[in-house]
């Protein structure tokens, strides 16, 4: 735990990142407790920018930005002691094997020697380079250049560790074990998290918490399941028989009915409550067997949101 011993893992007050005309970030204020938090939002949200802010390589142009405690701006120094970040784009350095490369990141951090080289040791064994750690990082297969980018991060046992896109490039079978090494850090490292992916599934498999930006501006920011929420248009439908022909009812009428397990899936038009299905069931000559309210999915409540945004 810090000096400044804090709950928060992020405290943003009125945030806001100009270059010139472009607004890359607009009064962004949120507050998320040490956990795991997803950073979500198209190409151009802002969310690059965001990272940069949290690891205080950029001063914001608005508001203040806490970090673990720390002020971003003011205490960055301090801050990045306590920070692993493991990037998007490599960051190897040509001739270096991977122990010298994590060693080298803790020393950074402040580690003495030793003490480095003996960390790095053990967190390459950590994420499984254990018996790889004295190849060349050139050398590497792209996954295993995920993985001692995840080790240089780690390596100095950081509060918080910032992870940038950590499973492109990666097979399915690589993407499965890289998003488990991620999963276990806050209990077996003892560190929260901040991933940010334009891969829904990753955020969704890690991840407690969400935040999601769109040009610039914070959609949402707290728990996953209260982004996901109940709609009040999305319902489950079993009918006694003929699935599909009351799905081509529900249709003319203008509602959206998909076939499903056990039924159908139906979205409601706009302004209309349940009683709509009731209606269309009756008029039509189905009998019902079951109605249930159906939470949406994480892709689908995050494709709301950016709807809503682009309507506003």
């Amino acid at each position: 735990m810090s000096e400044t011993a804090n709950d928060n893992l992020l405290q943003l007050d009125g945030i806001g990142k100009f270059y010139g005309k472009v607004h890359a970030l607009k009064e962004v204020t949120a507050t998320l407790a040490r956990g795991t938090v997803g950073l979500l939002g198209p190409n151009g949200a802002g969310k690059s920018t965001l990272l940069k802010i949290l690891l205080g390589l950029l001063v914001p142009s608005t508001g203040r930005a806490q970090v673990i405690g720390f002020d971003a701006a003011s205490r960055s120094l301090d801050l990045r002691q306590r920070i692993g970040y493991m990037p998007e784009q490599e960051c190897h350095i040509n001739g270096l094997d991977a122990v010298e490369l994590c060693t080298y990141a803790a020393e950074l951090c402040g580690l003495p020697y030793d003490g480095a080289r003996a960390r790095a040791n053990s967190v390459l064994a950590y994420v499984g380079l254990g018996d790889k750690r004295h190849l060349k990082v050139e050398t590497y297969s792209t996954g295993q250049k995920q993985r001692v980018k995840l080790a240089q991060a780690l390596v100095h046992d950081p509060e918080l560790l910032l992870l940038d896109e950590p499973t492109n490039g990666l097979d399915p079978r690589g993407r499965d074990e890289m998003l488990q090494l991620i999963r276990e850090l806050p209990e077996r490292r003892g560190c929260s998290v901040m991933l940010s992916s334009h891969l829904l599934p990753d955020v969704e498999a890690v991840c407690e918490n969400a935040l999601v930006l769109a040009e610039g501006s914070l959609l949402f920011s707290g728990p996953i399941e209260q982004l996901r929420g109940k709609n009040t248009r999305y319902y489950r439908v079993g009918v006694k028989e003929s699935p599909e022909a009351f799905a081509i009812a529900l249709r003319a009428l203008g509602a959206r009915a998909d076939s499903a397990q056990g039924g159908l899936k139906v979205e409601l038009p706009e302004d209309e409550d349940p009683d709509f299905i009731f209606r269309c069931a009756r008029d039509n000559g189905f009998q019902l067997r079951h109605l249930e309210l159906e939470q949406r999915s994480f892709e689908e409540a995050f494709l709301d949101l950016l709807e809503e945004k682009s309507a506003a």
